[in-house]
């Protein structure tokens, strides 16, 4: 999907499970022609390739990708993006169907849809963007991709081609499906390999682009965010890839390819809208900070990064009118969570006061708080502060796992137990880390059993079957309760049954 990169690029996504994600995706070469957008490629044939076959590849592809450290797992990042994918898909035409948007830390600039309506956001996309209708315009875009389904069209057409990469993919992802096979990271290797080779077969013509463009300029405009944005960020990404020319940059933009025409399209699309005033959320500048952080993954990144953030907090009194105060917080807040994963507890708590003196009331800064009250094993007053965090915004997942962490820290694996428990009612598919966290307080409280019920649990959530089939049969066998015992029974045949399920729609690519 780079352009001058493409080899470079292969051998990592064989090295790195994340970007396995990626080849997996449908962006890639321009030279790769697929029939053209919505209105001359006809309806996909459900036989050749159902809306259900096509999740159960992406669930297939995720499953894998999730063990990658790159994989961000992050309760903030991850409800932000799907409540912004959540928002954009309520207004595509026809209906949408489900959208599971997820980050990457990534520094190069990109998004990508995969098969099922999985939309990967790299977080050098998130602070490439100057403005949330800009990251908005783009996932507006992926998308419109997945409604028009596109993805499947040109897995389709592979098949009737006869090539070979989609069947040899799908023979290892099916390989993850074998009792054992779930935890064998070789398996994911594999699998993204036979993606790496799908991915140089398989691409969006420019009229499916311009097709993608306009259906997401109609979300993005309903939606409520600025359709400008789009423009604004296609036009960046125009120039990031003249800039880069033969220097492997400009990524987005070679695998989704831009042109005049389509900048053309755009803003003759906004020149005919009435002038309205557009008011982006507070959240997306603390998610911007937050994202620039995380893909520092090394020293000196990380030290550019501080530096990048400590500019943002230094605004001349005509440019704050522009960058607005919460801008500057989020840029003191991402001094501050920096300094806390370098383990620098006074950087980190002035730089949280610096964003207090500016807003009071963020979510962001009081989840920074809690955060640095636990790295001073202040683990009390920590969950005193989430507790009555979680009771100001009841909505966030980040302050009930706080809430539960400082409870586990502090030997309150009982009240853990049935504090987790009502948050896995509450979020029973949203949070698989809430099992997880259950299953090990149950653990330390001697019951095996529920234990590896609730890591079943989490394993059926993150998608590895076999893994969650394997904790059940060892639950089976240490029970000695005939009721629970009965009750595994059907939950073991229930997934049973699901992984058949898979293994038959998988069958169908070979």
């Amino acid at each position: 999907m780079f352009p001058d990169k493409i080899k470079l690029s292969v051998a990592r996504f064989n090295e790195k499970l994340i970007t396995g994600i990626l080849v997996a995706s449908i962006a890639v070469s321009p030279l790769c022609a697929q029939p053209t957008g919505a209105p001359t490629l006809g309806p996909a044939s459900a036989a050749d390739l159902s809306p259900a076959l096509e999740r159960k590849l992406g669930e297939a592809i995720m499953e894998q990708g999730r063990r990658d450290p790159d994989y961000i797992s992050d309760p903030d990042i991850d409800q932000y993006l799907n409540n912004m994918a959540r928002k954009l898909a309520a207004y595509a035409p026809g209906g949408a169907p489900e959208i599971e948007a997820f980050g990457v830390r990534e520094n190069v600039i990109n998004a990508f849809a995969m098969p099922g309506g999985f939309i990967g956001i790299n977080t050098g996309l998130i602070v490439a963007a100057e403005d949330e209708s800009e990251l908005a315009g783009v996932m507006a875009h992926e998308i419109a991709h997945v409604v028009q389904r596109h993805i499947a069209r040109g897995l389709t057409q592979q098949q009737k081609s006869g090539h070979l990469a989609l069947a040899s993919m799908a023979a290892a992802l099916l390989a993850a499906l074998v009792p054992g096979g779930g935890a064998n990271l070789a398996v994911g290797i594999a699998a993204f390999g036979q993606a790496a080779a799908l991915e140089q077969q398989l691409g969006f013509s420019r009229d499916a682009e311009q097709e993608a463009d306009r259906t997401g300029f109609e979300m993005l405009r309903k939606a409520g965010y600025d359709p400008n944005g789009m423009a604004i960020m296609f036009g960046r990404l125009m120039k990031s890839a003249s800039l880069n020319e033969g220097r492997g940059g400009g990524v987005y933009s070679s695998t989704h390819p831009l042109s005049i025409q389509r900048m053309t399209d755009m803003q003759n699309r906004i020149s005919q809208l009435p002038l309205a005033r557009y008011q982006a959320s507070d959240e997306y500048w603390f998610i911007r900070a937050k994202s620039r952080v995380l893909q520092a993954t090394d020293p000196k990144s990380l030290r550019l990064a501080t530096e990048q953030l400590q500019e943002e907090t230094r605004q001349t009194s005509a440019e704050r009118a522009q960058h607005n105060a919460v801008r500057r917080a989020a840029a003191w807040y991402g001094i501050s969570y920096a300094s806390l994963g370098r383990k620098d507890l006074t950087t980190a708590t002035s730089a949280l006061q610096q964003a207090q003196v500016i807003i009071s009331n963020s979510p962001y800064l009081e989840l920074q708080r809690i955060d640095i009250e636990l790295a001073n094993k202040n683990n009390m007053n920590a969950l005193t502060i989430a507790q009555a965090a979680m009771k100001r915004w009841p909505e966030r997942r980040s302050f009930a796992q706080r809430v539960a962490q400082c409870l586990q820290l502090l030997g309150k694996d009982k009240e853990a137990v049935v504090f987790l428990t009502q948050q896995v009612k509450r979020w029973p598919s949203a949070e698989p880390g809430f099992f997880q966290m259950r299953a090990t307080s149950e653990d330390r409280l001697g019951d095996q059993v529920a234990a590896r019920q609730s890591m079943a649990s989490y394993y059926i959530l993150v998608g590895a079957l076999p893994a969650a089939a394997t904790q059940l049969q060892q639950a089976r066998t240490i029970s000695k309760d005939f009721y629970v015992q009965s009750q595994i029974d059907v939950e073991l045949r229930q997934l049973t049954k699901k992984i058949m399920e898979n293994r038959r729609l998988l069958e169908k690519l070979k």
